[in-house]
C-alpha cells in the first residue's frame, strides 16, 4: 500500500511546489515507484517534471469530477519510476462545480483508493490556500509535510495551517498526522536564517526534516527547463538535500 504525503503550506513562495517535485522525484530516483498528483491550478508541479498541461489534457480536474477515471489522467515523467497526474486552470473551476456535493471533500481521495498499491508512494502538491482542493489533499493523505522558510513571517502562518490539519483530522480523517516540517530556502551566512531555524527545531524537534534545503540558484531555474534538480544539475546542493530528503522518508527514520 503506498505512502501518500501531502505537501502544503498556505503561504506562498516557501518552495512548495519545489518540494513536491524534487521529493517525488528523488523518491523515483531512489527506486520507489511514484505518483505525483498537481492540485494546484497553476499546475507548476506539471511543468516542473517537463509534462504537458495545457488544453486538452486530461488533468486531475477530470478525475475528481469524474469526467475521466484513473488511467486516463496519468502520465510518465522522464525520470524512471515518476507518474504524474497534472493540473491545468481548470481545476480553480471544481471547487465551485463541487460545492453541492456531499463528499465533495472526499473526490481525490475515492478517485485514488483504488489505486494505492500501484504506487510506493503519492506525493500531492497542494494550492498555496487553505481551499476546498487543499482539504481534498489532506483528506487524501497520511500525513503531511510542510515546507517552510527561513524567515520571520513564515512562523505566523504556521498555526492557521496545524489548525486546518487538526480539523480535518477531527473531521474527516483521523488518520492524518504532520510527516514532518521541511525547513527551506536557508541561508547560513543570514543571521535570521539560523534564527529561524533554531525556532522552529526547538518548537517542534521531532517533526522537524534533518535534511535543510538552501537557497540554490539551480532550484530557481530547473522548472523552467522543466526538470526536477537532479536531472537539470545533480551535483547542485538544491539537488543533493531533496535526496537527502527523499532518504529520510525512505528509511522511515529522522522525523516520527
Amino acid at each position: 500500500m503506498g505512502r501518500v504525503f501531502s505537501v502544503a503550506n498556505q503561504k506562498g513562495g516557501v518552495g512548495k511546489t519545489t518540494s513536491a517535485v524534487n521529493i517525488a522525484a528523488s523518491l523515483a530516483y531512489a527506486g520507489a515507484k511514484t505518483l505525483l498528483i498537481d492540485m494546484d491550478p497553476q499546475g507548476n508541479a506539471s511543468s516542473g517534471v517537463g509534462v504537458k498541461h495545457g488544453e486538452g489534457v486530461k488533468t486531475s480536474y477530470e478525475l475528481i469530477t469524474g469526467l475521466s477515471d484513473f488511467a486516463e489522467v496519468v502520465k510518465p515523467a522522464e525520470i524512471k519510476g515518476l507518474w504524474v497526474i497534472p493540473a491545468n486552470r481548470d481545476l480553480a473551476g471544481a471547487e465551485v462545480e463541487l460545492v453541492q456535493d456531499e463528499r465533495r471533500a472526499f473526490r481525490l481521495k475515492d478517485a485514488i483508493e483504488n489505486h494505492l498499491s500501484d504506487y510506493d508512494y503519492i506525493i500531492i502538491d497542494c494550492p498555496p490556500s487553505l481551499s476546498l482542493l487543499t482539504v481534498n489533499a489532506l483528506v487524501a493523505a497520511q500525513a503531511v509535510i510542510i515546507p517552510m522558510q527561513c524567515e520571520y513571517y513564515a512562523l505566523e502562518g504556521l498555526s492557521q495551517l496545524l489548525h486546518t490539519i487538526h480539523r480535518v483530522k477531527r473531521g474527516l480523517n483521523p488518520t492524518l498526522d504532520v510527516r514532518g516540517i521541511l525547513l527551506t530556502m536557508f541561508d547560513g551566512r543570514n543571521n535570521l536564517s539560523r534564527q529561524v531555524a533554531e525556532e522552529i527545531k526547538r518548537h517542534f524537534s521531532d517533526k522537524v526534516f534533518g535534511a535543510v534545503i538552501p537557497r540554490n540558484v539551480k532550484l530557481s531555474e530547473a522548472p523552467s527547463h522543466g526538470k526536477p534538480a537532479l536531472l537539470y544539475d545533480p551535483r547542485s546542493s538544491g539537488a543533493l538535500s531533496y535526496q537527502e530528503v527523499a532518504r529520510e522518508i525512505l528509511s522511515a527514520g529522522g522525523v516520527k
